[in-house]
């Protein structure tokens, strides 16, 4: 059985783009990651550190345990090196246990052969040592493996967190094609939100950014919006010590409100859905949801801190007709010129041109990756009117 306290490899996985910002997370938890990867951080944490950070990570994917490493140059061999593996340790013979698998290999022509060969390699083990096996399907709601082979190396991971820990739970109510909550929380961090400063976020949609920010200013860890993870259908899983430690999640949540937050859409529909989605998050309370063109959002006064708007307008990729999406960036330009002086714009798109319709400068521009689209998110600093550059020859100020 795993050991609560003994100090294992974790691979923690997340969106392409996001390694970053999963980093500092990680580092802000108390974690010095050992390796950064496209699409993941590699550190050294118990059992124990590893329950935790399925509750508070708010960018990553998945929390993997690593059983083993070995050199695999056939199924043959993923077979037999994954059979050695003492899994009646870890997985119940009455359980049930899926498998997931990333592999780039020469032999490999089906990439679902590896998991059956893994899943097989599992099951008859626990059959050989306890004279009964799992069922094994596709579910990933109780025990998930995960096989990385890559080249003439695989190694094999315990998934603690099961489904993907993007999967908050709150989105019953998505609209359209919504951010996932992976990538708005990495948005939200990357603009620097704390909860200090009003925020607001035109064109809200369903809500997954407006809803982000408000559990990063309550702290409240966004694993507590869910019940079920792979971690709790292993052998050794410690019941006490994981509410314990939901516990201690829901203690440091802040009390009191932040400063305001005001998300709005012209979509009744969309509003409607967001606050849905807001009450099943725990957060309506912290959210003002307005029914207007982004035009006539309310906008707090700045405080000390100053103020953030955040805002994902359509792109003409997925969503919107493309034709009239210029005027929509240019109007919201004007917005920004007119009404919000004193704040910061954080504008996350996936198209160059229609960000030159805003009309002003960005001073950052930072690259994320939304499915297979490359996006930015731009920076835009609204000084009063004597701080204001003039226009370039592409038309930003």
């Amino acid at each position: 059985m795993l050991e609560l306290d003994e100090p294992a490899d974790l691979l923690v996985t997340c969106a392409r783009g996001l390694a970053p910002y999963l980093r500092e997370e990680l580092l802000a938890l108390g974690h010095e990651p050992r390796e950064e990867r496209e699409t993941g951080v590699e550190v050294e944490a118990t059992l124990r550190e590893a329950y935790r950070l399925n509750l508070e990570l708010r960018t990553a994917y998945h929390v993997l345990y690593r059983v083993a490493v070995f050199r695999c140059t056939s199924p043959d061999d993923l077979y037999h090196e994954v059979r050695e593996l003492p899994w009646e340790e870890l997985i119940a013979q009455d359980g049930y246990v899926s498998v997931a698998s990333r592999v780039r290999h020469e032999t490999v022509r089906n990439s679902m052969f590896p998991n059956l060969r893994t899943k097989d390699a599992i099951v008859d083990r626990i059959a050989e040592r306890r004279g009964e096996r799992p069922d094994a399907g596709p579910l990933r709601d109780q025990a998930v493996v995960s096989l990385r082979w890559f080249d003439d190396e695989a190694s094999v991971y315990l998934d603690l967190s099961g489904q993907k820990l993007s999967d908050r739970g709150y989105r019953r109510s998505p609209h359209k094609a919504p951010l996932r909550e992976t990538l708005a929380a990495a948005i939200v961090l990357a603009s620097g939100y704390d909860g200090s400063q009003p925020l607001v976020n035109p064109m809200c949609g369903s809500g997954t950014l407006a809803i982000e920010a408000a559990l990063v200013a309550s702290g409240r860890a966004p694993g507590l919006l869910r019940s079920g993870f792979g971690l709790q259908h292993l052998l050794g899983y410690d019941e006490e010590v994981w509410q314990g430690l939901r516990a201690e999640a829901r203690r440091a949540t802040k009390p009191g409100k932040p400063a305001p937050i005001v998300a709005s859409d012209v979509d009744p529909q969309a509003v409607e859905a967001a606050q849905r989605n807001a009450v099943t998050a725990g957060v309506d309370h912290l959210i003002r949801f307005e029914v207007c063109d982004f035009a006539e959002t309310p906008v707090p006064e700045p405080n000390e801190a100053g103020g953030i708007v955040l805002v994902n307008p359509e792109y003409g990729e997925r969503l919107g007709k493309s034709n009239e999406l210029p005027a929509t960036y240019k109007r919201f330009g004007d917005f920004l010129k007119q009404r919000c002086t004193g704040y910061t714009c954080w504008l996350f798109t996936g198209s160059k041109p229609l960000s030159k319709k805003v009309g002003l400068r960005a001073n950052r521009r930072l690259t994320f990756m939304n499915g297979d689209i490359e996006c930015k998110l731009l920076r835009y600093e609204l000084y009063a009117g004597k701080h204001q550059k003039k226009p370039d020859a592409d038309g930003a100020e």
